[in-house]
C-alpha cells in the first residue's frame, strides 16, 4: 500500500499549510554565543543568526536584529549555537528497529544477555530480534552458543546481531527453521563457526547471516514508516539534522521517495542504494532522486568489501595475531567490485565502499582506479567508508583517487584495546588516521556508524578531539598523533559530510543563502573543558529554520 494513503490527508494539508507560513516568516535568534565554520576555512562568531524562507540571510551582532523590525525575534539566552550536525554514516531504519527491538548493548556476560532476553521474550511473539552483543565485554570472549540461548528461549526463532552487525547469535529453534545441519556450507564471503565436531554453534559471520535471516518476516512499508519516525527523532535530540543512510532496500527507497515527495520526511536523509539488493538494477535505471528542499538526496551506492574486525571478518593482508592463519573475509572479488562500480558510475551514482582491513582497503582502491582509467567517475566524490585500518602507503592514494575517507571516530576509542588484540603494530600504523588524511588535504566526513555505535555526534567529537574513552583512558589519548582540533572535528560532523553528499553550498555551515540547519546546546563546545564536550546537551534542534526538536526540563537525554 502506498504511504499516501496511510497518511490522512487532512493532516497532511494542516502540516504543509503551517510549514509553508513558517519557512516564509522572517526570523531572528539573537543573543545567541555562535560559531559556525566557513567553506573557505575559519570559524566565524556570531551573536545573531538571520532566517527567511528557511534560509540563512545574515550573521552579526544583536544590533542586527534592529534592521528587521517585523521579524519574529527568538532569544537563545546565551547558549551555544551550532550549525546542525551531520552524521555522515548511519542506519536509520536499523535505528528505529532498535528502539522497539531487544537491547543487550554494554551488556558484560552471556548470562547478562539471557537474563534481558528472558525479560524481553515475556512480552513478545513470534520472532525475537535484538542486537548489540560485544565477547569483546565478557571475561570469556569466546563466540557464544545457541545452547546458550535455547535455556531461555527455545520454543521461538531468536536472531541477535552482534554490535557491529557483521554476525549473528541463533538460538536452535533458528536452526531448525532455517534447516541449518553440519552438512550446510556457508556462502562465499561469509563463516559459519562450527564446534569440534563439525557442528553449527548458532553464529554466523557476514554473508552467511543471510542463511538465517532470509527466513525473517519482512517489514512492511508502515514498518519502515515508523521506524524512520523513530530515527528521526531520535536523531534530532541529538543534533544531528542531516544523516547519510548507508545501504537501503528497495522497500526502504519507495518509502523515502514517497516520504520526499509528500514533504513530511523528520530530518535531510542522504540514502545509499545497497549494492547487496537484487533490486540495484531497478533502482538504479529509475535514477537519482532528490526533493525540492533538499530533505531527501540519492545518488549513490553502497558496497560491501569485507566484514568488521570484531568478528575477525574485516580482510587483512598479514594473519589476525589473535588467530594465526586467519586473514578474514573478502565479501567480494575485486572483479565484482569493479562490475559494481561501472554500473553505478554509468548511471550517474557515485559508489561508497565499505572497507575495514587493509587488505579490503587495498582492492577497493586498486578497483576504482581501475574503473576510472576504463570508464571514468573519478569526479563522482566516492567514498570508502570506515577506512579503519588502511597500509601507510594506501593512505596517499585516497588523495589522488580523490576518495573521500568516511570514519567514525567513536570506533577508535571503542575498538583501542581489541585492536592491539587483534592487530601487530605494523598493521596498526596506519589505523584510524584522521590526521594523516587531513593533514594530506583530504576531507574526512565524519559519522557514528549508528546503531553499531551510539548515534551521539557530541560521542564522536569527544573522540575526535581526544581519543580517550569518558574514564580519559589512555592518558593523553590512543595513538595521539592522530587526534583532530576542535574545529577541525567540527568540520568533519558539518562540512566534510556535506562534502561528501555533494550538498556544501546547501547546509553544513550557516552561510548566506543555505538551509538554516542549527542546534543550541548547553555548553560552549569551543571552550568547555573538553572532558565535558561528551555531556553536551541539546535544547533546541531547527530545520530550515524551523523547530524539530525543542528538550522538556524532565527529559533525560542519556542515550540508550
Amino acid at each position: 500500500m502506498s504511504l499516501k494513503k496511510i497518511i490522512k490527508p487532512l493532516i497532511l494539508a494542516s502540516l504543509c499549510a503551517s510549514s509553508s507560513y513558517t519557512l516564509a516568516q522572517t526570523k531572528v535568534i539573537y543573543n545567541a554565543n555562535g560559531y559556525t565554520p566557513l567553506y573557505q576555512g575559519e570559524v566565524q562568531q556570531f551573536t545573531t543568526l538571520v532566517i527567511k524562507n528557511g534560509k540563512v540571510v545574515k550573521l552579526g551582532s544583536d544590533t542586527l536584529k534592529d534592521s528587521y523590525p517585523d521579524a519574529k525575534l527568538i532569544d537563545a539566552h546565551g547558549n551555544t549555537l551550532l550549525p546542525g550536525l551531520i552524521d555522515a554514516h548511519g542506519h536509520v531504519i536499523g535505528l528505529g528497529d532498535n528502539l522497539s527491538q531487544l537491547d543487550v548493548r554494554g551488556a558484560k556476560s552471556v548470562d547478562e544477555v539471557t537474563n534481558k532476553l528472558k525479560v524481553f521474550a515475556d512480552n513478545k511473539q513470534g520472532w525475537i530480534i535484538g542486537r548489540g552483543w560485544n565477547q569483546e565485554l565478557w571475561a570469556d570472549t569466546r563466540f557464544p552458543t545457541a545452547k546458550d540461548l535455547d535455556k531461555v528461549v527455545n520454543d521461538r526463532p531468536v536472531v541477535l546481531s552482534r554490535v557491529d552487525s557483521h554476525a549473528i547469535w541463533v538460538n536452535s529453534k533458528a536452526l531448525e527453521l532455517a534447516g541449518i545441519t553440519a552438512q550446510t556450507k556457508a556462502p562465499e564471503g561469509g563463516e559459519i563457526i562450527k564446534d569440534e565436531f563439525g557442528n553449527p554453534t548458532g553464529i554466523f559471520v557476514d554473508k552467511a547471516e543471510s542463511l538465517i535471516t532470509q527466513h525473517m518476516p519482512a517489514p512492511s512499508k508502515q514498518d519502515i514508516s515508523d521506524s524512520l519516525d523513530a530515527a528521526g527523532k531520535h536523531l534530532l535530540s541529538l543534533g544531528i539534522t542531516s544523516t547519510h543512510d548507508a545501504g537501503i532496500d528497495k522497500t526502504t527507497w519507495e518509502v523515502y521517495k514517497e516520504r520526499g515527495d509528500l514533504g513530511n520526511l523528520p530530518l535531510r536523509i542522504v540514502a545509499m542504494l545497497s549494492g547487496a539488493s537484487p533490486d540495484l538494477d531497478t533502482m538504479l535505471k529509475a535514477g537519482r532522486y532528490h526533493d525540492k528542499n533538499d530533505f531527501m538526496e540519492i545518488r549513490s551506492v553502497k558496497v560491501y568489501a569485507d566484514g568488521a574486525l570484531g568478528s575477525r571478518g574485516a580482510a587483512l593482508i598479514e594473519e589476525y595475531a589473535d588467530r594465526p592463519g586467519h586473514h578474514g573475509l573478502m565479501l567480494e572479488t575485486q572483479e565484482k567490485l569493479e562490475a559494481l562500480f561501472t554500473q553505478s558510475f554509468k548511471s550517474g551514482f557515485s559508489a561508497n565502499t565499505h572497507a575495514i582491513g587493509d587488505k579490503a582497503n587495498k582492492v577497493v582502491l586498486d578497483a576504482y582506479q581501475n574503473v576510472f582509467k576504463k570508464t571514468g567517475g573519478i569526479l563522482l566524490r566516492n567514498r570508502i567508508e570506515h577506512a579503519q585500518i588502511v597500509t601507510p602507503d594506501d593512505i596517499p592514494r585516497f588523495k589522488a583517487l580523490k576518495i573521500i575517507p568516511s570514519m567514525q571516530p567513536v570506533h577508535a576509542t571503542s575498538d583501542m584495546h581489541m585492536a592491539e588484540q587483534r592487530l601487530t603494530e605494523k598493521q596498526l600504523s596506519g589505523a584510524y588516521a584522521w590526521q594523516t588524511f587531513l593533514q594530506q588535504g583530504s576531507v574526512v566526513a565524519a559519522g557514528s556508524d549508528y546503531p553499531v555505535e551510539l548515534a551521539n555526534p557530541f560521542d564522536g567529537l569527544y573522540s575526535a578531539i581526544t581519543r580517550m574513552d569518558h574514564n580519559k583512558l589512555p592518558e593523553n589519548g590512543w595513538r595521539a598523533s592522530e587526534v583532530l582540533s576542535r574545529e577541525d572535528a567540527l568540520r568533519a560532523f558539518t562540512l566534510g559530510g556535506a562534502y561528501a553528499a555533494h550538498q556544501e553550498f546547501k547546509v553544513g555551515s550557516l552561510e548566506k543563502g543555505k538551509w538554516a540547519d542549527f542546534i543550541l546546546i548547553d555548553k560552549d563546545y569551543f571552550k568547555v573543558p573538553v572532558e565535558e564536550i561528551y555531556k553536551t546537551n541539546v535544547l533546541q534542534t531547527w530545520v530550515a529554520g524551523i523547530k524539530r526538536y525543542e528538550k522538556t526540563k524532565t527529559e533525560n537525554t542519556t542515550e540508550k
